[in-house]
């Protein structure tokens, strides 16, 4: 389905990233696994795709610095002479109460959930622009949609997220690159693993399908929106939450 095509996943060494990068390299994308800190396990992800009889490579980069990302799209391109799918998945969360706060863990997690989200968009849409062609999926979050206590930071980069791949579809859609948004609600991974299963239970109860998402859902979707199946979606939010937003 994705034979042949160049595809960049940014924090992809765990979770749903990492899922999504075995998902595109097994419809036959070549994929670039970006990581910011963990380098043994991007190259485990790697390893793993190539073990199944893909193709992926690491690539070192915090895509919250604006000229290390463009550093890092114009040694893709430069490499492997174009880039055909963008997935912005790289994002950090640091919770408190707004009364509690800092400035700095505000403005961290907007610099990398959103603002690394336009660098990455900024710098391939040269590229796709020139080929005429490209799939660009941002992950937002269903916190993006609904808000949640404790995470303003995290809410207000997940909604911005969300306006930006619309005004990205309106300026790009004319030459045959679709953007779009996916809003995952709770979402099986390591960090859900850590939960107390009476909180794990109290998410649960509030899903209308009474179970936590797989990262498979996730990626699944992003597979479908990165093919000639999605070519005619573009300046969409689609939720994988078993049902907690119905907008």
């Amino acid at each position: 389905m994705l034979k042949a095509k160049i595809a960049l996943v940014t924090g992809a060494s765990r979770g749903i990233g990492k899922a999504i990068a075995m998902a595109l390299a097994a419809e036959g994308a070549k994929v670039i696994v970006n990581y910011n800190g963990s380098k043994v396990a991007a190259e485990a992800v790697a390893k793993e795709i190539k073990a199944a009889g893909g193709s992926a490579k690491t690539y070192q980069c915090d895509v919250s610095h604006y000229d290390d990302t463009k550093a890092m799209i114009d040694c893709i391109i430069k490499d492997e002479g174009a880039l055909d799918i963008l997935v912005n998945n790289a994002g950090i969360t640091k919770d408190n109460l707004m009364m509690r706060m800092s400035e700095a863990d505000f403005q961290a997690v907007i610099d990398i959930n959103l603002k690394g989200t336009f660098n990455c968009m900024k710098h391939v849409s040269r590229q796709m622009l020139k080929q005429k062609s490209g799939r660009i999926i941002n992950l937002s979050s269903i916190v993006g949609r609904v808000g949640n206590g404790g995470q303003m930071n995290y809410a207000a980069s997940k909604a911005g997220v969300i306006g930006m791949t619309m005004s990205a579809a309106k300026e790009l859609g004319s030459r045959g690159i679709t953007v779009n948004a996916i809003a995952p609600g709770f979402i099986q991974t390591e960090m859900t693993g850590l939960l107390d299963e009476n909180i794990k239970k109290q998410f649960i109860d509030s899903i209308p399908l009474r179970s936590l998402g797989e990262t498979k859902d996730v990626a699944d979707l992003v597979v479908y929106l990165a093919s000639e199946k999605g070519k005619y979606i573009t300046g969409q939010t689609i939720s994988v939450d078993g049902g907690m937003y119905m907008g």
